[in-house]
C-alpha cells in the first residue's frame, strides 16, 4: 500500500493537534467563556499574519511548475486578503474598533517569527519545502473549524468566525492543496521530503503558539 504524503505529514503533527484542541483558547471559544480582549487580540495578528502569508503563497505560486498550480496558490493569496479585509473588518466593528486601528497595533513577537519563518523558507527553499510551510495554516485550521463547529459556541460572535473555518466551502480548498500535496510528494527524494516534513512541523507548532499568544495577549517584553 502506497502511503501519501499528507498522511506522512499528518502523522508528523497529531501531538500538536491535540495539543491545539486542549488549549484553554479553543475551549472559551466554544463555551463562549473567552474574554473578548483575548478574541480581539488574535483577530488584530491574524490580519498582521495574513498579509504575509498571501505573500508566501505568491512564493508558491511563483515556484510551482504546474499552471493550474500556479493558478490555484495565487488564486488563494488574494483569497487570503480578502478574508482580512472582510470578514476581520466585521469583526473589529463588533469588537468596538477599527481595521485602522487594527493596522496600526504591533506585530506581536510570535506573529513576527512565524511569518518571517515561512516567508524564509518560501524563498529560500523548493517548492515542495514551501509548500510543506503554508500547508498547517490551511489544514489545522480546517481540522480545528471542523472540531469547533461539532461544538459549537453560545457566542454569536465566537459562532461566526467558527462558521468561515468549518465550512465545507474552506474545506474544499484545502482539498485541493492536499492533492497538490500528495501529488508533489511522489516526485521527492527522502531527502527533499525530510525537508518538508520538518518545516511543516515548525510551522504547525508556530500554529500552537499563534492560539497562545492570542490567548495570553502576547506583546514585547521590552
Amino acid at each position: 500500500m502506497i502511503t501519501r504524503t499528507r498522511d506522512v505529514l499528518w502523522s508528523d503533527v497529531e501531538d500538536v493537534y491535540a495539543a491545539i484542541l486542549a488549549h484553554p483558547f479553543i475551549g472559551g471559544l466554544t463555551d463562549g467563556s473567552l474574554p473578548r480582549e483575548a478574541f480581539r487580540h488574535y483577530i488584530v495578528q491574524d490580519a498582521h499574519y495574513l498579509r504575509g502569508y498571501a505573500r508566501a503563497l505568491t512564493v508558491c505560486a511563483a515556484k510551482a511548475t504546474d499552471p493550474a498550480d500556479t493558478v490555484m496558490f495565487a488564486e488563494h493569496a488574494a483569497g487570503a486578503l480578502a478574508a482580512e479585509q472582510d470578514l476581520h473588518a466585521s469583526l473589529m466593528t463588533d469588537l468596538g474598533s477599527t481595521p485602522e486601528d487594527a493596522a496600526r497595533e504591533p506585530v506581536a513577537p510570535t506573529t513576527r517569527a512565524y511569518v518571517s519563518y515561512m516567508l524564509a523558507t518560501a524563498y529560500g527553499g523548493s517548492f515542495a519545502e514551501a509548500v510543506g510551510a503554508v500547508l498547517p495554516c490551511y489544514w489545522i485550521y480546517a481540522r480545528v473549524g471542523e472540531e469547533l463547529v461539532a461544538r459549537s459556541s453560545p457566542d454569536p460572535l465566537y459562532a461566526r468566525w467558527i462558521a468561515m473555518y468549518g465550512g465545507a466551502e474552506f474545506r474544499a480548498v484545502v482539498d485541493a492543496v492536499l492533492d497538490v500535496t500528495d501529488k508533489l510528494g511522489t516526485t521527492l527524494s527522502d531527502a527533499e521530503l525530510d525537508r518538508m516534513r520538518e518545516h511543516h512541523r515548525t510551522t504547525s507548532r508556530y500554529e500552537w503558539m499563534f492560539w497562545d499568544a492570542g490567548y495570553r495577549r502576547e506583546t514585547w517584553p521590552v
